[in-house]
């Protein structure tokens, strides 16, 4: 005959549930308290929580193993609500794991756009006017964590303050893009601008100043178009110069940020002025469908993507899709970066 579960052991179940469930109730509203403009987290059977906040606001989900340890939370994603209430669920918890989670309203970083995330077509089709071969195959790229880019290419002034240095070959246009740093200048930029925000308690533990991946890169650069240009195909460039700092207008100098129009996300500057520095090892597109991708593993000739079109040249280098490659020690007087805000390394 097949016994049941005593009642004593079912008892202890429901008991350490009960504690479970009440640690985490207590822990959110007093968490909740702390915030300025607070969601509401409920608590479900399920690992994530339940946002109810406004929507399009952006909030920072986190989660620890251990409430007793106050430093112990972590970032997992930046989540900008689609409604008022939205589900947060957290794939990466292993079966059986006992986690906490929280949500908390994230501040716009000061000069930066948040890209949700979703599905777009990375390079171009082969009949588009201007392409270069590298452009194919085609790539079905799935973005699946949502990110804070710049509004602007960095600056001589951002670099400067933070860095007690200006390489740039132009240094009177301070609030020019910076320019003549190697993609490792960039990253170690990067590194440091992070250790910064995170002691003065501006960005959450767990989250990260880095390159855009390449993908990152065109699809906020895209803005959700298909077309050669954020702004339509444009076969003859007639409109380019209202949105970009090229060899027709730019007079072989780079220019202060945002005196152009921006793309539809509200990016300035994504096409022209400066070349800017990806994360990615340069190498042939993938093709099919990809998840996050973020290029080859190792190219064993030192060469890293920049993207974007600079002031030195034409209109077919300034499309969305335009892919140039350089050696990661390396500088030049057109290549700088733009930098993302995002919860772990690509």
């Amino acid at each position: 005959m097949r016994r049941g579960v005593p009642w004593t052991q079912k008892f202890k179940v429901m008991l350490k549930k009960m504690i479970f469930y009440s640690v985490f109730a207590t822990n959110a509203v007093a968490f909740l308290a702390r915030s300025q403009t607070p969601p509401t987290l409920n608590l479900n059977l399920f690992a994530g929580v339940a946002i109810t906040g406004t929507t399009g606001s952006v909030y920072v989900v986190q989660s620890t193993s251990d409430l007793a340890q106050s430093n112990s939370w972590t970032s997992l994603a930046f989540v900008q609500l689609p409604t008022t209430n939205y589900l947060f669920v957290d794939t990466s918890a292993p079966i059986g794991d006992h986690r906490f989670y929280r949500a908390a309203l994230q501040n716009p970083p000061t000069n930066m756009v948040f890209i949700p995330p979703n599905t777009f077509r990375m390079g171009s089709p082969t009949n588009e006017f201007n392409r270069s071969e590298d452009e194919s195959p085609q790539t079905t790229v799935i973005i699946t964590r949502g990110y804070w880019i710049g509004k602007y290419e960095v600056t001589q002034n951002e670099y400067l303050s933070l860095m007690n240095t200006n390489p740039s070959f132009f240094p009177g246009v301070t609030n020019g893009p910076v320019s003549s740093v190697s993609w490792i200048d960039a990253t170690n930029y990067c590194a440091k601008l992070t250790q910064q925000e995170l002691a003065a308690g501006r960005i959450p533990a767990g989250a990260m100043y880095r390159l855009p991946t390449e993908a990152e890169w065109e699809y906020a650069a895209r803005a959700g178009t298909s077309t050669r240009f954020s702004y339509g195909d444009d076969l003859d460039s007639s409109s380019l110069t209202n949105y970009a700092w090229y060899a027709v207008n730019a007079n072989l100098m780079v220019h202060p940020v945002g005196q152009k129009l921006p793309n539809p996300w509200g990016l300035y500057d994504t096409e022209g002025d400066v070349w800017e520095w990806c994360s990615d090892w340069y190498g042939e597109l993938p093709g099919g469908v990809q998840v996050d991708p973020k290029g080859p593993d190792s190219n064993a000739i030192g060469f890293k993507v920049m993207r974007g079109g600079a002031y030195d040249y034409f209109d077919s280098d300034c499309r969305s899709a335009r892919r140039l490659f350089f050696g990661q020690v390396l500088t030049d007087t057109d290549l700088g970066f733009r930098v993302v805000l995002a919860v772990g390394s690509p």
